[in-house]
């Protein structure tokens, strides 16, 4: 699929921005042509990432094992069955994964050792995730000095209930650190300073995750009722520990 196998981990780590460009254009500035590729009617399709910034929507490899390691098989079965958005996010989440694994790949083969594996992910790390630009969470990031308030009010920290459903109001992800992320914190503070945990009464603090019951409209730190991020995505409706022993007593 290329011309030169990359050997340094400056070589991999340009062979995974090429192929990272090439995804991202698929998924936003190329994205209607992309969608046209990705026909249900057709085989187990994948998206490549190039290493020249292109991409390509075609079959897998046909000899096993591949020499590279393959992207998700058959993306274009979900295609019409999801919402346009989650459809791309999911792609966008297999093609990070791909990515990781293409540039591990040659460092396993050309033998890597752990400092030079620990560069190549710092260096990697660097970078917004597709997922992230895809999804807008890297440019949230990157306004965010210029436009504290409007990110709180937008993000999962926010108390409005129509931001989205309450069992998943929780903390964004951590991006790299930035300059004006204390005078971020310090107004998001402000904006919810009236926010106590209702099990342990701590203030709200920007680096914890919170959750809101679905049923008394309380906020708490995960950690008081033992949620994590993880499980607040699986949570249709959530009730505090408080909430849940007042139904069953009914």
């Amino acid at each position: 699929m290329e011309n030169t196998v990359p050997r340094t981990v400056e070589e991999v780590f340009n062979d995974f921005k090429g192929r990272r460009a090439g995804l991202i254009k698929a998924l936003t500035t190329d994205v209607e042509k992309f969608y046209q590729q990705c026909d249900p009617e057709k085989e187990n399709l994948c998206l490549y990432g190039l290493p020249n910034e292109t991409w390509e929507v075609n079959l897998p490899v046909e000899e096993v094992p591949p020499e590279l390691p393959e992207p998700a098989l058959g993306i274009n079965f979900a295609r019409d069955g999801m919402q346009e958005k989650d459809w791309l996010s999911l792609v966008a989440v297999h093609s990070d994964s791909w990515l990781l694994s293409v540039a591990f790949y040659f460092g396993a083969r050309f033998g890597f050792g752990k400092s030079e594996r620990k560069r190549l992910f710092q260096m990697i790390n660097d970078l917004p995730t597709v997922f992230e630009v895809v999804t807008g969470v890297a440019k949230q990031a990157r306004d965010a000095p210029h436009n504290n308030s409007s990110k709180s009010k937008s993000s999962g920290k926010s108390r409005q209930p129509e931001s989205q459903p309450k069992a998943v109001k929780v903390s964004p992800p951590k991006m790299e650190d930035e300059s004006g992320e204390e005078e971020e914190e310090e107004e998001e503070e402000e904006e919810q300073g009236a926010t106590l945990c209702g099990a342990c009464g701590d203030n709200y603090a920007t680096d914890e995750f919170w959750i809101c019951c679905d049923i008394c409209e309380r906020w708490f730190h995960g950690k008081c009722v033992k949620i994590t991020p993880a499980k607040a995505e699986h949570i249709k409706q959530y009730k505090c520990p408080s909430c849940s022993s007042k139904r069953a007593r009914v």
